[in-house]
């Protein structure tokens, strides 16, 4: 997947046609530099209007641009780690992840930038939150190569966020190709449950991907982790946030456990959250040994439903959601 190494001088000339050059967000443009020309342009990224190569050779990639660039087969030659996404890679795709040097951690302070230096990049692209970036050094890896932050917003947001991933390192092809195939199949779900699911009034209880305040559970509700995938099936989820904050506190809220009946006694059916394996998180299994929860009217009457894969951030990936959304809602059709 990734290209053979090219010399230190054309990637120091590559930066400076990056650097130097001038394009548009709509085309792209000739740029001199001392080893001759290049072509160049504008991307519109979280950190501005930034010139890049119209053809990238050499990408680093950080967060949640990894899967997406993976999956594309963009030319990478250094990324992040990212072991959550590694349940949902498929065997090819994981031995690619495995095989690129890791210039990065988990976290966005677990940057290595001597590491990303000695892998030559023409672009790097980081996929982390807009919160998170004030984390990460910008300006010394632009004295690398051109940057361009493409970052989380709302969690259904991986649709777009990808593909523009995708697009900054021209890697459009395989892209398309994974959406038109994600789309085609959660048309089918679509068409298989419309007699049932618009019929249903749903809630989620997440897998809380992070810290949750003490006798607290987490509601999810439309376009969050949880619920975004099954939504393109034909799954309505009702309610709101009662205190929306950027990012995923937008579209998920952490309640306190005594608010179980207000907060999905309306549901007609409940999804929830589960690890890859099909474990139940502890947040999860915590809400559900509640007496409260046992006396919601969806889970008095059968209708709650296990979700894996609810991390899904690509069409890949996501394929493996709509897969499991489509064995957890089986049984709607038996009744």
């Amino acid at each position: 997947m990734s290209p053979r190494r090219t010399p230190v001088l054309a990637a120091v000339a590559a930066l400076a046609l990056a650097l130097t050059g001038c394009g548009s967000s709509d085309g792209v443009s000739d740029a001199s530099g001392s080893s001759g020309k290049g072509k160049t342009r504008v991307f519109a990224a979280d950190n501005g209007k930034i010139t890049i190569p119209a053809e990238p050779k050499r990408v680093v990639a950080t967060g949640y641009a990894v899967p997406a660039m993976i999956e594309a087969d963009a030319p990478l030659v250094g990324i992040s780690s990212w072991k959550r996404g590694e349940p949902m890679m498929s065997k090819e795709d994981l031995a690619t992840y495995r095989k690129l040097t890791k210039v990065a951690g988990e976290q966005a302070a677990e940057t290595n930038y001597e590491a990303v230096a000695e892998a030559e990049p023409d672009l790097i692209v980081i996929g982390v939150p807009a919160p998170v970036l004030g984390d990460i050094d910008v300006k010394r890896l632009e004295s690398i190569a051109p940057v361009v932050a493409i970052g989380p917003t709302v969690p259904s947001a991986w649709r777009e966020l990808s593909r523009k991933q995708a697009d900054a390192a021209g890697a459009l092809g395989e892209f398309d190709a994974a959406r038109s195939t994600y789309e085609a199949r959660a048309a089918e779900l679509r068409k298989k449950y419309k007699d049932v699911l618009p019929r249903l009034k749903m809630g989620h209880l997440g897998g809380a991907y992070g810290e949750v305040p003490k006798g607290s559970f987490q509601r999810e509700f439309a376009r969050s982790w949880g619920t975004n995938i099954a939504e393109d099936t034909g799954a309505a989820y009702y309610g709101k946030v009662k205190k929306p904050g950027p990012g995923s506190k937008a579209v998920s809220e952490y309640p306190s456990i005594e608010e179980l009946p207000a907060s999905l006694g309306e549901a007609d059916a409940i999804t929830y959250s589960v690890k890859a394996d099909g474990s139940i998180p502890e947040s999860v299994k915590y809400a559900m040994e509640s007496a409260l929860w046992k006396n919601l009217p969806a889970v008095k009457a059968g209708k709650v439903f296990p979700v894996r894969y609810t991390e899904a951030a690509t069409y890949r990936s996501a394929m493996l959601t709509l897969d499991a959304i489509d064995t957890s809602f089986a049984p709607l059709l038996k009744r």
